[in-house]
């Protein structure tokens, strides 16, 4: 067993998919936890998920219950017991496994990705103290782990000026109509390309459009990628760091032809929520019908995928312009099976997760970038089989970018 922030503690993990599943892992292989008790209101997604952990972790308790997470009561019940929760849920359940937490007196980390139902679970805050536990939303990849290196770089420089951050999860090459594999939840996908964006400039926060602000990046060793802007990237850093940062910009990365196809389906009013008539009486959501219809095309699992991050700060160090780069290249993962996106969503919240269960979190709902220091999250994060890489040049080495 890990000498991990769990002690040997039970923890809960909310949502059994593919999040979820690699949560468990890395709580039981990295985490130091002793077991784990898997939350999730689908049978055979709590099965297969406790048998390919059974698998990985041979002899690690592994409690499989059926629980509907929309139900705070029950949600409750079953997480008492427990020492610490992630919830790796749809996003739309965030907060009902929040307040849940806080009657458990749990603590609870979220994946977050949806800004303001982030929100309903800050609102949470006089609770969650009163209760001992502290919840924080937003942990994942982006938001999450991008926000945690933004503060990481602040941290290095004398005075930080500007922050740009670019993410993506890609199939190792283009494949489908889209260039592209579904990794996570379509549901979540299509959230990030409607809305806007939050980002800083002039210090204060904009909102820009998704799928604006587009250029074409160089990153070596893949070659030419889209980066455009998407909603919930940053979560409420923008909120947090306004008057601390010029500029912080995040913009999500995919191969060359996907935003076009996006942008056509946007212009078409396929990503709206609101119903509309379906010729027979009825009604229907287009973006249910544009998730039925997409995801066929966007299922390939024969196709490995792989996860690049890199975030730039810069601002002067010593008296001289400085540059801090963080850069994370990670790739599906053949030993255990677990693709680079649920490999770079889960660990870094179950990091964040073991530091609460560990009390180096303070109770209280509170955003990530409030929460949760670098350096300690960095030495945590460390023992994880992930290749994060920081350095510091100077800013006239700047990647290449072409609008």
């Amino acid at each position: 067993m890990a000498r991990g922030g769990f002690h040997g503690k039970l923890v809960a993990v909310l949502g059994a998919g593919r999040q979820g599943c690699a949560a468990a892992w890395d709580a039981l292989v990295h985490g130091g936890a002793a077991a784990v008790r898997l939350l999730d209101t689908d049978p055979d997604r709590l099965a297969a998920a406790t048998a390919r952990l059974a698998g990985l972790c041979p002899g690690a308790p592994v409690e499989a219950r059926r629980v509907d997470a929309a139900d705070p009561r029950a949600t409750a019940a079953a997480l008492r017991g427990t020492s610490a929760a992630l919830s790796a849920l749809p996003y739309r359940l965030g907060p009902a496994a929040a307040r849940a937490a806080v009657d458990a007196g749990v603590h609870l980390v979220d994946l977050g990705g949806n800004t303001a139902v982030s929100r309903e679970i800050l609102a949470l805050d006089r609770e969650a103290r009163e209760a001992g536990v502290a919840l924080v939303p937003d942990t994942g990849l982006a938001p999450g782990l991008v926000v945690t290196l933004v503060l990481a770089g602040m941290e290095r420089l004398d005075r930080a000026r500007e922050a740009r951050a670019w993410c993506g999860g890609l199939p190792r090459e283009p494949v489908g109509p889209l260039g592209y594999r579904a990794v996570f939840s379509l549901e979540g996908l299509l959230n990030e390309y409607s809305g806007t964006a939050t980002w800083l400039r002039g210090g204060r926060p904009f909102e820009v459009p998704a799928l604006a602000e587009d250029t074409v990046v160089e990153f070596p060793p893949l070659g030419i990628l889209e980066a455009f802007a998407t909603s919930g990237g940053l979560g409420t850093a923008p909120e947090s760091l306004a008057g601390r940062l010029e500029v912080l910009e995040y913009r999500t990365l995919r191969w060359p032809g996907h935003l076009a196809k996006i942008r056509s389906f946007a212009e078409l009013g396929l990503l709206a929520e609101e119903p509309v008539p379906d010729g027979r009486g009825g009604t229907v959501r287009p973006r249910d019908l544009l998730l039925r219809l997409l995801a066929p095309l966007v299922d390939h699992p024969e196709v490995p995928d792989l996860v690049l991050l890199r975030v730039e700060v810069t601002g002067p160090r010593a008296g001289r312009p400085a540059r801090v780069v963080c850069e994370l290249l990670d790739r599906e993962d053949p030993e255990t099976g677990f693709t680079a996106m649920e490999r770079c969503t889960a660990l870094p919240a179950t990091t964040v997760l073991e530091m609460a269960a560990a009390g180096e979190i303070a109770p209280g709902a509170r955003p990530l970038e409030e929460a949760v220091p670098p350096g300690p999250f960095l030495s945590r994060f460390a023992r994880r089989p992930l290749r994060l890489e920081i350095r510091e040049d100077r800013p006239g080495d700047a990647m290449e970018t072409r609008r």
